[in-house]
């Protein structure tokens, strides 16, 4: 009875796991860049997720809330008065954070 048990809640748990809500395919393009650049991702369903840029010492330098769609998605990003030098950008989302660098020349 307690096999059957620990079977079932391992199944159970199994599932929950690939049912999160995934972002993958994430980049930048062009990077390097002079101005501005796209940021394109895949969501696996509609969700709100959370765009950040950090220098390479950890200081954010901008956060912004997108409500990204199933399929994909496009955030554009301008460098603004960001300094030339390379920077991580991260989507977060409810099941995971997935981060990447880019360069502004």
């Amino acid at each position: 009875m307690i096999k059957k048990l620990l079977f079932f809640i391992l199944l159970v748990c199994s599932v929950a796991g690939f049912s999160q809500k995934k972002i993958t395919k994430l980049t930048a393009s062009p990077n390097p860049f002079v101005n501005s650049t796209t940021i394109t991702f895949h969501s696996e369903s509609d969700q709100s997720i959370t765009f950040s840029v950090r220098n390479v010492i950890g200081k954010t330098v901008l956060t912004k809330k997108v409500k990204a769609r199933r399929g994909k998605n496009a955030i554009p990003f301008s460098k603004n008065n960001l300094k030339p030098g390379m920077y991580l950008y991260s989507i977060r989302s409810e099941a995971k954070v997935t981060s990447k660098r880019f360069v502004i020349r």
